[in-house]
């Protein structure tokens, strides 16, 4: 798999750094009240198991499958709910966890549905934001890193489901996925 890899973009210690300083903002920010993570499969399973470990909060956890890309590299535009979560959110503290922010329609598509729901406040935090690449007008509440337009993979992030135990933010190789 590294030799797939043209670049490391971000290391595993930058980015446990990085966790380590959202977790505590996101402690800070609800300090004395409960919290339930809604972790976005698969992309956001690394991301979010490290994240949840340093939140000093009653946190509660659940996890969403949504689907936008398919196996190519560009949003559809459209979301597919594949998992839905196990429990109702009315009146309670939400943050969507996930691994990057591209296009934006996912989360804007998700946010719009989970907002439905009455939840008491609804966050979005994601490890990195690809703002150059966004369609739709969205920001997220937590975000690890700004990364330029390139393929990144690893930390869950993936490319045809490859890549995700990669344990550094990589860039891909153009010829990998063109």
């Amino acid at each position: 798999m590294n030799n797939d890899v043209m670049k490391v973009l971000l290391s595993g210690k930058e980015i446990e750094k990085r966790v380590g300083e959202i977790a505590a903002q996101i402690t800070r920010d609800y300090a004395g009240e409960s919290v339930l993570m809604v972790g976005i499969l698969r992309g956001a399973v690394v991301f979010f198991s490290e994240l949840v470990k340093r939140v000093d909060l009653d946190l509660r956890f659940d996890f969403m499958v949504v689907s936008s890309y398919g196996s190519g590299t560009d949003s559809s535009g459209e979301i597919r709910i594949v998992k839905d979560l196990s429990q109702p959110i009315e009146g309670m503290n939400v943050i969507i966890v996930e691994d990057i922010i591209d296009t934006g329609y996912t989360l804007k598509n998700l946010k719009k549905l989970l907002s439905t729901r009455n939840p008491k406040s609804l966050k979005i935090c994601s490890l990195l934001d690809k703002p150059s690449r966004r369609k739709v007008e969205l920001e997220g509440d937590y975000i690890g890193f700004k990364v330029p337009n390139e393929f990144v993979v690893g930390y869950g992030l993936d490319y045809n489901e490859k890549y995700r135990n990669l344990p550094d933010i990589c860039v891909l190789k153009p010829e990998i996925y063109s």
